[in-house]
């Protein structure tokens, strides 16, 4: 009997392929996994590519395949990046159908501000994600994924909530992308100025930016019959 690999020897980084295989500036890529999962953790946003080959025509004639993107929300379990949506919706029908998708997720840490126009750039850290998708259909792990949901966008959450009932698991599709056909891409640090440009009279450096909570507001209506209630 073949056992099952342990933690230790999980790879630490996923194989090279032409499409994950870094074409500008190798050096900021990286198909570490430690990374790639950190960054799919923290994003908030990851943005879904597809083709949608039953777009029909002005004139209502026969689908034709035409590019999609879409954003969502990502969260992961595991070795494997999941998003989910309405069962009806086009994004999830089609990749349901077997359809390959193309997901990216950014985040963006400041600007960099160089002496010289050309040198601006961002500083930033993103994957690119490469797969067929598989239906989360079980109950209880479709469920335990909806969880995982709620525990990315406030950890405690999944516990406190009403859990879904039976029309609105129906009405979820939960889809899951193994994580093994993927690359980060990532740029840290000060400007890179040419020698020349090293005197210019203009302030360089970094203007670190952050995606933070602000001060939660209550919804209204539960202010209200707070109020009543009292």
């Amino acid at each position: 009997m073949t056992s099952l690999p342990t933690a230790s020897e999980s790879p630490t980084a996923l194989p090279q392929t032409p499409r994950t295989r870094p074409v500008r500036l190798g050096d900021r890529g990286s198909h570490e996994v430690a990374l790639i999962h950190a960054i799919i953790d923290e994003a908030p946003i990851c943005h879904v590519g597809f083709v949608d080959d039953a777009i029909k025509g002005q004139s209502g004639g026969h689908g034709t395949p035409s590019p999609m993107v879409i954003p969502t929300i990502p969260w992961r379990v595991g070795d494997e990046l999941l998003i989910h949506g309405a069962s009806s919706s086009r994004m999830i029908r089609r990749l349901q159908e077997g359809g390959e998708a193309c997901i990216t997720l950014s985040l963006i840490d400041g600007w960099v501000l160089a002496r010289s126009a050309f040198h601006h750039s961002v500083n930033y850290r993103s994957v690119m994600l490469f797969g067929r998708p598989r239906l989360v259909s079980e109950e209880v792990e479709k469920r335990a994924a909806l969880d995982a949901l709620m525990e990315k966008i406030e950890p405690g959450r999944s516990a406190k909530v009403r859990a879904p009932n039976a029309q609105e698991l129906k009405a979820t599709s939960v889809l899951a992308f193994p994580i093994a056909e993927a690359s980060a891409k990532r740029r840290s640090g000060p400007p890179g100025d040419d020698p020349e440009d090293m005197d210019h009279p203009v302030w360089a450096g970094v203007v670190p930016l952050r995606l933070t909570a602000g001060e939660p507001e209550q919804d209204p209506a539960q202010i209200a019959r707070q109020k009543s209630a009292g």
